[in-house]
């Protein structure tokens, strides 16, 4: 088996992390880098990543989070937090930074900039919101599948209640949203799930070629 499907069937979602496993500064900077370089409609990236290591903040989280134990078993938590609502400061930051990067003047960049902001600005608030949780949701999913390729193991989340975890982490008036959460660590020998094959639809039943 090569390693792209090795990393995958090895990965399932953890039920019972080992609290006294934790994830190194080393590996953990690497899987962020990794999540960093994920790709994102237009590179807009319109989300913010909350780490969490804190074990009193954890412990906050985890009555929001039905009281599943990975909230504070797990080395960290991560959390995606997708914006609200935007406008053109969003356009107009990526194109900065675009300029900065590549050492390109920002005139040269004014029809990118338009085609965004003619597609993006409109949007109703509702439509924008759903948007950028999908934007997250790829970051998300680079994440854990990085994760796989460091043997560090994830449980993805939605079992949880956003409008607590915006409360308690402050993330409203920062017009952002909890989409989705990710605890990371290291999987308990007690976690008798890791030892169940995995379970997926067959190809036929799956994929259409055409």
């Amino acid at each position: 088996m090569n390693n792209i499907l090795e990393h995958r069937t090895w990965r399932y979602a953890t039920k019972k992390f080992d609290p006294s496993k934790k994830v190194s500064d080393q590996d953990l900077e690497t899987l962020l880098e990794a999540t960093r370089l994920s790709a994102s409609s237009y590179g807009l990236q319109p989300y913010h990543i909350f780490v969490i290591s804190d074990q009193e903040t954890k412990e906050k989280l985890k009555p929001a989070s039905w009281g599943q134990s990975q909230i504070t078993d797990a080395s960290h938590l991560i959390v995606f937090a997708n914006f609200t609502d935007f406008g053109e400061e969003l356009v107009d930051g990526f194109l900065n930074n675009v300029g900065e990067t590549r050492n390109i003047p920002l005139e040269s960049l004014k029809g990118y900039s338009d085609l965004m902001k003619s597609k993006l600005m409109d949007l109703p608030a509702e439509s924008k919101s759903t948007w950028t949780a999908k934007q997250a949701y790829i970051a998300f999913s680079n994440m854990m599948q990085a994760a796989a390729e460091l043997k560090i193991d994830t449980c993805p989340m939605e079992g949880f209640e956003s409008d607590k975890y915006n409360e308690i982490l402050g993330l409203t008036e920062k017009k952002l949203n909890a989409a989705v959460i990710l605890p990371i660590g290291y999987r308990s020998d007690e976690d008798q799930t890791q030892h169940l094959q995995k379970v997926r639809k067959s190809k036929e039943a799956l994929f259409t070629h055409i």
